[in-house]
Order: C-alpha cells, then sequence, then structure tokens
C-alpha cells in the first residue's frame, strides 16, 4: 500500500498481511514477502514444489569500512529435490539476483527438510437426487441437442444442486 487509506474503505487482507510479514521477514530471516511469493517465478514449477527459501545470511561486518560482501540463501528443500537444485545452484543464483535487483546472494546453503504441504481437503460426495430435484434438472437441460455436452451439464448439476440441502418432494 503506498499510503494511508480514508478510513471505512476495504482494504485487501494480503495487503494488511503484508504490511505485518515484512518487517518480521526482514529481521528474522533478512528475507521479504516478494521473494516467498515469487518463488515459483523465480525457480519455476519443478523445484517450487519441494523447496522453499529459509534466510538469507549474510556475513558479519566488523566495521562499516569493510567491503560489501554477497550473502547466502539458506533454501530448505525434500532430499530428492536436493539434488536438482544443487545442480541449478549457478541458475538459482543469478535469477534471485535479477529479482532483488542486485548481487545479494554469492552461494547457496541446501537445508535438507520435509516439506509439509497442506494436504487439499477431502470434500464430501454430493448425495443423491430426489424425484423433484432429477426431473427438474432433467427439464433444465433438456433442449439442449449435443448429447456429450447435456450428459456434463447434467453432471454438474447434479453435483451441485446434491452439495446443497434437499429440496422438499
Amino acid at each position: 500500500m503506498a499510503g494511508k487509506r480514508p478510513y471505512g474503505n476495504p482494504v485487501p487482507v494480503s495487503d494488511l498481511a503484508t504490511q505485518i510479514l515484512d518487517p518480521v521477514l526482514r529481521k528474522r530471516a533478512g528475507i521479504s514477502v516478494e521473494l516467498v511469493q515469487s518463488w515459483e517465478e523465480i525457480v519455476g514449477s519443478r523445484l517450487a514444489g519441494r523447496t522453499r527459501p529459509e534466510k538469507i545470511q549474510w556475513p558479519r561486518r566488523l566495521h562499516e569500512d569493510d567491503p560489501f560482501e554477497p550473502a547466502a540463501l539458506v533454501i530448505a528443500c525434500e532430499g530428492a529435490a536436493a539434488l536438482h537444485l544443487q545442480h541449478e545452484t549457478g541458475e538459482v543464483i543469478s535469477r534471485v539476483n535479477a529479482f532483488l535487483g542486485f548481487t545479494a546472494i554469492a552461494r547457496i546453503r541446501i537445508v535438507q527438510k520435509p516439506m509439509t504441504t497442506s494436504a487439499p481437503a477431502l470434500r464430501p460426495m454430493p448425495r443423491s437426487l430426489n424425484a423433484g430435484e432429477k426431473a427438474k434438472l432433467a427439464q433444465t437441460v433438456g433442449n439442449i441437442e449435443d448429447e456429450g455436452l447435456r450428459a456434463s451439464l447434467e453432471r454438474l448439476g447434479a453435483t451441485i444442486i446434491g452439495t446443497r440441502k434437499p429440496s422438499r418432494p
């Protein structure tokens, strides 16, 4: 968010979350929310599902006059993805540096961890339709000439109606 919005106007939750999380991530892990959110664009979909950036480890500077040294990017990944990531280290470093806009990363440190991905919630099977619902659905799609399209729409309608509370016959 560029500036403060007038009171009462809706604000996307993602903007609020970014405002809260970004300073915490920068302080604790030296990493930004944008890097985490853009990880799939940076490394590609093949690695993004099995890796994630953990933190950026900046080298300690004893004096302010010490020259700038690039950091190490710590990437957590599954055991099988570690080999793929190791082979693509140079490419990942150049893409992260291009994303950040300067030579911030000089090396990658790989930490093998199990990647916790939330399993998609299983939806309950739709209930079977009663006679009135079946008749109404058949009447709705009855005028469609293409048999394949009509059958698909019937299945879709049965699924939609089957997830709702049953209507009275």
